[in-house]
């Protein structure tokens, strides 16, 4: 028997070539995905009245958001674990993973602080329309700093200041949404609940600014001598 042409016999290279490119795309799709996801939480936070608490259909709505942002937050914390593993990190996930995050976070702080979410003169959410202002002021300095330094060849990357703040908003909204789900109109522990939650992500967040601040510091320093 004539042996085969060792041309039929598929190589290693190139499936590790294909798997390799699948595996590209995947850490993307998920960023991708987020950034629906967080469309979508935005659409049902806007679909919430102000008299929606006396409804049966608003811990309905946020029950689902509650969903939507816990599905969203584990791709979050999937995209970039595998992106490294596989090293396959892209300028689109570079780019998209941040943008997809603040999306997210920004778009259920600034919902939750509106109108729909104050009943009988009190915020159900806890979140007040000044907290999402300071937790605006610190993306847009953070934001401004790394892109400053890193033009300037200074590696900015994210810290460990950077990643606890990541890392509260992703518990600590969950936890106000829970609680909106949970809401009875004449109790108060899930208001309480939501305002300790609420705090934590502003202080936390307003905290993670200072390291970026003190490295954007030494590193002009370093520039300049």
């Amino acid at each position: 028997m004539q042996p085969s042409d060792p041309t039929d016999i598929p190589t290693a290279a190139p499936l590790e070539g294909v798997a390799r490119s699948r595996r590209r795309h995947i850490p993307n799709a998920l960023t991708a995905a987020r950034v629906v996801l967080a469309a979508v939480l935005v659409v049902l936070l806007s679909s919430i009245s102000s008299d929606a608490w006396a409804e049966a259909g608003a811990p309905i709505t946020m029950s689902a958001a509650l969903a939507i942002f816990v599905l969203a937050a584990v791709t979050d914390a999937l995209d970039g674990h595998l992106a490294r593993k596989w090293g396959v990190v892209s300028a689109f996930g570079r780019v998209m993973d941040p943008f997809a995050d603040k999306l997210l976070v920004l778009g259920a702080l600034v919902l939750l602080a509106g109108p729909a979410f104050v009943h009988d003169g009190r915020s159900l959410s806890g979140v007040a329309p000044w907290m999402v202002v300071v937790v605006l002021g610190r993306d847009l300095l953070v934001t401004s700093i790394r892109g400053l330094y890193e033009a300037r060849g200074v590696d900015f990357s994210a810290g460990f200041a950077g990643k606890l703040k990541m890392i509260v908003q992703s518990v600590a909204i969950p936890v106000i949404l829970l609680a909106l789900a949970l809401h009875q109109p004449m109790g108060s522990a899930s208001v309480v609940t939501a305002r300790v939650a609420a705090w934590s992500v502003v202080l936390v967040t307003a905290w993670s600014a200072a390291p970026y601040v003190r490295r954007a510091i030494r590193a002009e320093r370093g520039l300049r001598a």
